[in-house]
């Protein structure tokens, strides 16, 4: 006997137990590996298709949030030229406001100062007026004093009376 050439009987068993074993696989072996090989692959196609569905979802959330960074930046850009805004207003409204307290100030002050000029002045008047009155009540005693420049000063008083 050799290894390499087979006997003829050997064989013949050999093939019919293969054959045997061939058909029991393929009656009840096969058709369950191909089944379970089956739901391996639904299970792996479903997996595929809910990786596929999340990455979708993924993008979707993605793009949303892109989405609302770009309205919150929009929207904090506007609230800050709002606030910029208003700030410039405030400051405009009491820069005029301020105007106008000091121009009122203004007025105040001038009219003030123009009635103490008046005050001045009249005090001004009075004080000249009294020593216009001391002064010709001097020069009057002076002169009445003297009899000769009494008559001389009531001539000349009279004459002037006449004239005008």
């Amino acid at each position: 006997m050799s290894l390499l050439t087979p006997d003829p009987g050997l064989l013949f068993w050999m093939i019919l137990s293969f054959g045997i074993v061939f058909f029991v696989l393929a009656k009840f072996g096969f058709p369950i590996i191909v089944d379970m090989v089956e739901k391996r692959k639904a299970y792996i196609d479903q997996s595929l298709e809910s990786a596929k569905q999340a990455n979708e979802q993924l993008l979707g959330i993605q793009l949303e949030s892109e989405r609302m960074m770009k309205e919150t930046r929009e929207e904090q850009v506007r609230i800050l030229k709002e606030a910029n805004e208003i700030r410039a207003k405030i400051i405009n409204d009491a820069k005029d406001q301020a105007s106008v307290e000091v121009h009122k100030l203004l007025e105040e002050n001038k009219l003030v100062i123009q009635k103490e000029r008046d005050a001045a002045m009249r005090d001004i008047h009075n004080q000249i007026a009294i020593l216009s009155i001391d002064i010709a009540e001097k020069i009057l005693r002076k002169n009445l004093d003297n009899k000769p420049a009494q008559v001389e000063l009531v001539d000349k008083l009279i004459a002037e009376a006449q004239q005008n």
